[in-house]
């Protein structure tokens, strides 16, 4: 998705979809209780405001709508984070107040217009906001995509966006655009006394959901992995040595584990914590190889995951025989 379309000529009634990188933090301020504060601003202006899933350290907002809508959205958005400095600041020695910020995410290819010519334009929208706006030099990891980051006071970076829409709005992008999609945090995983632990700065948080594969893992007949011909499924305390597994699946089935945009098989990855690397077709072969590499408990979950993935994908199509267990 392009961070702006144009979707009228003339430039009235514009529908813009602007792109914001935001924080957890931040974002949990968006929401707010019950996703009440998230729910005011889409009704009082007017925008669409989507907020990325996932358990990532950052998250992508998207708002889309007219420029009116979009504006509205900024400046609430802005002024919302402007209450959660003061809020702070009542609890801390600080005596100055750091200034709001705001992260845009924009094709590279536009970068240069915002910019402009010996950074004339990117100077004018400092002079003429009072806003700090600059441009990440480097591209957003695995996308086309740069961060613009605005601080300032709400009505400065208000005043700022405006400016960046009529920039990006007179310079489309060029090309196609690979958009910035945040990773997932890597949470470290313990097993102690049948219970998962993720871990979270110092502390161990029990993990339901981890616990519950742990037990299914340790309890039932395991699952033969796929492309093997004895059952492998050594306990997850086991040594931390890391090796490597490699399994066959049937090219007609790779989607069902990979997921829409890769989102199985990153769930996969996080939950059983092994790294896999999915082959590519080859020519004239009807399978594909994947290969685990990771401690014998990780390839362990990795392997129970994929073979459960295959279970639900079967109960889907109420036809147990579509699943391929050799």
């Amino acid at each position: 998705m392009e961070p702006i379309k144009v979707q009228s000529e003339g430039g009235l009634n514009v529908t813009l979809t602007i792109r914001l990188l935001m924080h957890g933090k931040e974002v949990g301020s968006i929401i707010g209780k019950k996703g009440e504060t998230v729910k005011k601003m889409r009704e009082e202006s007017g925008a669409r405001i989507n907020i990325s899933e996932g358990n990532c350290p950052e998250r992508i907002v998207t708002i889309t709508g007219p420029t009116d809508a979009i504006f509205k959205a900024f400046a609430m958005i802005a002024y919302k984070f402007e209450e959660d400095i003061i809020n702070s600041m009542s609890n801390s020695p600080a005596t100055s107040k750091p200034p709001v910020t705001l992260r845009l995410v924009v094709p590279a290819s536009q970068c240069g217009s915002l910019i402009g010519k010996g950074g004339s334009k990117i100077k004018e929208m400092r002079e003429s906001t009072g806003a700090q706006v600059q441009v990440a030099g480097d591209m957003l990891p695995n996308s086309t995509e740069r961060a613009v980051t605005i601080s300032g006071a709400p009505e400065a970076i208000i005043q700022c966006v405006k400016q960046i829409c009529v920039v990006m709005l007179e310079s489309p992008p060029k090309g196609a655009t690979i958009p910035y999609r945040p990773k997932p945090a890597s949470t470290p995983v313990i097993f102690s006394g049948g219970q998962a632990y993720t871990i979270q700065g110092q502390y161990a948080i029990p993990h339901p959901d981890l616990s519950k594969l742990h037990q299914l893992a340790m309890q039932q007949t395991p699952f033969t992995p796929l492309g093997q011909t004895t059952p492998a499924f050594p306990g997850l305390d086991a040594s931390n040595q890391a090796s490597t597994h490699e399994l066959t699946i049937p090219n007609d089935l790779i989607g069902c584990i990979i997921g829409r945009q890769g989102t199985k098989i990153n769930e996969i990855r996080q939950m059983s914590g092994a790294q896999i690397k999915i082959a590519n077709a080859m020519e004239g072969s009807s399978e594909r190889q994947i290969t685990i590499t990771g401690t014998p408990a990780n390839i362990s979950l990795a392997q129970y995951l994929i073979n459960a993935r295959f279970r639900d994908v079967a109960a889907m199509w109420n036809d147990p025989s579509s699943m391929t267990t050799s």
